[in-house]
């Protein structure tokens, strides 16, 4: 079924002739500073907090977005606990210096409203994706088509722009921090050309907020890293919000069976309605029904997708990973997390093969408008995924039912 779309003025809130100006590039907006809303964090384990700051106009390379549509992904209640932002610490060691306060947020969709000098591929009324990590086009892994580890990735949670390592945002006079240089939990960001990715313009923003981290990644994680072919035995550990695009990505490479593993029922049930074939609680659940449905051959891929990978979960994928098998590791571990439960003698005789992924092993530019073209005819389910649509200021309620397990995907919405 091919989807049609009756497209929108976007700036229908701040005027139609604007919205034309825009969109003829003639209308930069001046190169004021501004205000606008954002959710920040203040601190390890604290709520979201909502604050009016002032945003830098774009400089070199640079480009104003307004986010129509943020995706609440696992990753930013990684950086509120303490798996992901910092380097190994007691829980009583000093944050990080620059790390807090952080303007949150690394999924969206949005359109542009101002460039600054030097910016080649965007101009005010361009709808864009958010892409977490950086596509330089010059390091080894971008010539290389490995675009997803482009080295200015590093730089993801270090404070200050790409282009020249000052900052745009400010609260109260003071710099804050921004997530993966995006800060898609903000009204408006200011944001490095290199980290956005131009889509159509007849797309629901809220779409393409989820393809630009969680349905990529876990899409990816079936098609590119597990390389799932027809006939196999899939299962996927954990089908929240990427996870279930893990469902999706092995289902339309054609495997056979589809085991999705989660506690959660109304995710066994969702990831049913995705493309699973079998939808059991636990990977112990998981052992006997995967050594009936391949014969004792056990799965030809298992995916890794946890609210928290924590190395003594690898016992039990790698037992479920039969000969010459593939254990994709995506879920995000604690950066101290230096242990994994993993028996060497089968992974050598067995010749059994884990992989690690960051966004799937997908190109963002590719990937991202690749995916929504998939959306746009059928084939792939985004609108299915989002269970409840938030406002700026719900975020921490959209936070907590997403660790209750209420939804598969929450999207804050701006307009």
């Amino acid at each position: 079924m091919t989807r049609n779309w009756v497209p929108s003025c976007p700036f229908s809130l701040i005027g139609g002739t604007l919205c034309e100006r825009l969109r003829s590039g003639r209308d930069r907006l001046g190169g004021v500073d501004m205000k606008t809303h954002a959710a920040v964090l203040f601190g390890r384990g604290q709520d979201w907090q909502i604050e009016e700051i002032d945003l830098d106009p774009p400089r070199e390379q640079e480009v104003l977005v307004k986010w129509e549509a943020a995706g609440l992904c696992h990753s930013d209640q990684h950086l509120r606990g303490s798996d992901i932002g910092d380097s190994q610490r007691s829980p009583e060691a000093p944050e990080r210096a620059g790390l807090f306060p952080i303007v949150g947020g690394h999924e969206g969709g949005g359109i542009v409203l101002q460039v600054g000098p030097g910016v080649r591929s965007l101009q005010p009324g361009d709808h864009v994706a958010a892409s977490f990590f950086p596509i330089c086009g010059q390091c080894k892994m971008c010539i290389t088509g490995h675009s997803n580890l482009c080295d200015l990735g590093a730089a993801t949670f270090v404070p200050g722009q790409i282009s020249d390592g000052t900052m745009r945002y400010h609260l109260n006079g003071e710099d804050i921090n921004v997530m993966a240089k995006v800060g898609t939990f903000a009204e408006h960001s200011v944001a490095n050309e290199a980290s956005l990715v131009k889509v159509d313009p007849d797309l629901p923003l809220s779409v393409v907020a989820l393809v630009s981290c969680g349905v990529t990644t876990g899409w990816g994680s079936a098609v590119y890293r597990a390389e799932v072919k027809p006939g196999e035995t899939v299962v996927v550990v954990g089908v929240g919000g990427v996870g279930i695009n893990a469902v999706q990505g092995a289902r339309m490479a054609g495997a056979k069976n589809i085991v999705a593993v989660d506690p959660v029922e109304f995710k066994q049930k969702a990831a049913l309605d995705f493309g699973a074939t079998h939808a059991v609680s636990s990977m112990e659940e998981a052992m006997p029904l995967v050594r009936d449905l391949t014969r004792g051959e056990m799965a030809d891929a298992v995916i890794m997708v946890p609210s928290v990978m924590y190395g003594h979960l690898m016992a039990d994928a790698l037992t479920l990973t039969g000969k010459g098998g593939t254990c994709v590791v995506t879920g995000v571990a604690p950066q101290a997390q230096k242990e994994s439960s993993i028996n060497l003698f089968e992974l050598a005789m067995w010749q059994k093969e884990v992989r690690g992924v960051v966004f799937g092993a997908a190109n963002p530019r590719f990937d991202i408008p690749n995916l929504l073209a998939l959306y746009k005819s059928g084939q792939l389910m985004l609108d299915e995924l989002i269970t409840r649509t938030y406002p700026l200021d719900q975020i921490n309620q959209g936070y907590q039912d997403m660790l209750d397990g209420v939804n598969i995907r929450g999207v804050i919405t701006f307009s």
